[in-house]
């Protein structure tokens, strides 16, 4: 893909996540409002664990599926088998997943010391099956290098999710618990109707049956996505545990532990994941970028886009960071005006702490998406692994000496962790047998991988060309 179009693609998806994102802004203005610090604890105490049941049903499913689609079609190959699947596949991991999250409600909603959880895990059930559906649908067009499905599909979820869930957070005002319930409702509607929309789009795709279409094993799909579902479900996973163990560190020196919590989760992180999703576009069209350069041997090339993506993001993200910590206070004025004078002046601290992490998330998420591309989502996996281990140690050593403060800390080195680990693997370059007869079976070897990569594109094009000549002329 040349730069001009990688650009673009990555401009209608990042386009698409900035106004999706930008009416989430708008829509937790009036929510904290609504729902106060207590609310907003509940809000997101819900969110870790149905993160974790996403990361296992369907997170990390748009960049595996793009990666097959990109290489299928780099290599002359029909997907759409590959589509009815993935479809089948990852539905049964979604329903088994909201099954989970209705049982295990009662459970976590004890750990966590709150009982109004339980009714909003149910609400928030049936997104997982949903989300994971979706998953497969944005990772098939993705593939196909159409971005603009996925960007509206963002837009409409964020839209009907505000709509409703003002609407809710207004009418069950009076009692939070019940109005958070109904608020994470408004999730489940809105994952509805971005899968009616993906289902319609995906309408008149690709009907003409080709040469080289198979229809492959659930296996090999799941198999193919399983390191980056990993990858994309230790991050969740740390957060559902973070729910638990910092709310009972910071019990231990405070009444408000769930709000400290809700500003900490819900307010700084929050802020500080903007400029990762405005740089989503980037990584996103990066997974089939880099799988066509890989696809067709050349890994040189592989990193060389990888790296050209790792740029645009910085020059986008950067700004971002900086402006998160030199204008937190009128940041924090403006979308949380709502709360509480103390409350302000502690998320005001949290999001100055936590601001150089706007950078290293959103390099996160595209070395990840690189690293998909390259075939080394496991390398990715082992970063985040490594990194969560860091946060949780340090979250242990610092919280009950500097409160939730200690936990923003914990978050920075997690986060700068990972980037560098996975900036690493990124670069590595391949080991090399030292001695002569290891060297020449090796060019041998990636030269005949090469070539036979081109040629099997070349012959995919010659031998559609045929095909259709025969269908348009029988004779």
């Amino acid at each position: 893909m040349k730069k001009d179009g990688f650009i673009k693609s990555a401009a209608v998806l990042s386009l698409g996540g900035i106004l999706a994102k930008g009416i989430g802004a708008l829509y937790r203005i009036p929510l904290t409002s609504l729902l106060g610090g207590y609310g907003m604890g509940l809000y997101h105490m819900a969110y870790p664990l149905f993160c974790v049941l996403l990361a296992f049903s369907s997170a990390g499913i748009p960049s595996a599926l793009s990666r097959m689609i990109a290489r299928e079609t780099a290599t002359g190959r029909g997907s759409g088998q590959t589509l009815k699947t993935a479809l089948k596949l990852f539905a049964l991991l979604g329903l088994c997943g909201t099954a989970l999250m209705c049982l295990f409600a009662p459970y976590m909603s004890a750990m966590q010391g709150d009982g109004g959880l339980v009714p909003c895990y149910l609400a928030l059930a049936p997104s997982v099956f949903l989300v994971a559906i979706i998953a497969v649908y944005r990772g098939y067009f993705q593939g196909k290098n159409s971005m603009a499905s996925t960007a509206v599909s963002e837009i409409v979820e964020e839209a009907v999710k505000s709509v409703f869930g003002l609407y809710f957070a207004y009418r069950y005002a009076a009692t939070p618990a019940r109005a958070v319930a109904y608020c994470l409702l408004s999730v489940t509607l809105s994952e509805l109707c971005a899968l009616v929309y993906l289902v319609l789009k995906s309408r008149g795709g690709e009907k003409r049956r080709t040469l080289f279409a198979r229809r492959p094993f659930p296996s090999e799909i799941l198999f193919s996505a399983l390191p980056v579902m990993a990858a994309s479900a230790l991050l969740p996973l740390s957060q559902t545990l973070d729910s638990v163990l910092l709310v009972r560190l910071l019990r231990a020196q405070t009444e408000n532990a769930v709000a400290l919590y809700g500003l900490f989760s819900g307010g700084a992180l929050s802020l500080v994941s903007l400029p990762a999703t405005a740089c989503y576009g980037l990584a996103a069209a990066s997974v089939p970028s880099v799988s066509r350069a890989v696809a067709l041997g050349d890994e040189e090339e592989g990193k060389s886009r990888a790296m050209y993506a790792l740029f645009l993001t910085f020059l986008l993200s950067v700004p971002c960071a900086a402006g998160l910590f030199l204008f937190a206070r009128p940041i924090v004025s403006l979308l949380y005006g709502g709360l509480a004078s103390a409350e302000a002046v502690t998320l005001v601290t949290l999001v100055k702490t936590v601001s150089v992490s706007a950078v290293s998330l959103a390099g996160i998420d595209t070395l990840a998406a690189c690293l998909t591309g390259m075939g080394k989502a496991k390398k990715a996996a082992l970063s985040v692994l490594l990194a969560v281990t860091v946060k949780l140690a340090l979250q242990f050593v610092l919280v009950p000496r500097f409160s939730v403060g200690g936990a923003a800390i914990a978050a920075n080195a997690c986060y700068l962790v990972a980037f560098f680990l996975d900036l690493y693997y990124t670069v590595k370059k391949k080991r090399v047998k030292d001695h002569d007869h290891g060297h020449r079976f090796g060019d041998r070897k990636r030269g005949r991988s090469v070539a036979g990569a081109r040629r099997d594109e070349e012959g995919g094009e010659s031998t559609r060309a045929q095909y259709v000549a025969r269908r348009r002329d029988p004779a």
